[in-house]
């Protein structure tokens, strides 16, 4: 972790990881337009066991880092809720629904 000196050299290295977190979000929703051409249903779309295990996952995860699994999780939702979305209407454009 790298140990900053001022303030602003915080905020730098802060708007740094922001940006690295848009790319990050933005590369797992191109792959969930990608996942849509696999799935047969819009129930395979949602896919509640594996968004169970993703949560699981990353709450795991993110105990192990120190960082809280609460927020973690509840980032998660949010994100894959959105995305979920988004591959469901992929997939009805792929002419599948």
């Amino acid at each position: 972790m790298k140990k900053c000196n001022s303030l602003e050299e915080v905020r730098n290295a802060i708007d740094e990881l922001d940006t690295k977190l848009v790319d990050l979000i933005s590369e797992r929703s191109h792959l969930i337009r990608q996942a849509a051409a696999f799935k047969q249903s819009v129930e395979e779309v949602k896919a509640e066991d594996r968004i169970d295990f993703i949560l699981q996952r990353v709450r795991h995860h993110a105990i192990k880092k120190g960082v809280s699994p609460n927020m973690i999780s509840d980032l998660f939702v949010i994100m894959i809720d959105e995305m979920v979305e988004t591959e469901i209407a992929e997939f009805r454009n792929d002419g599948k629904f």
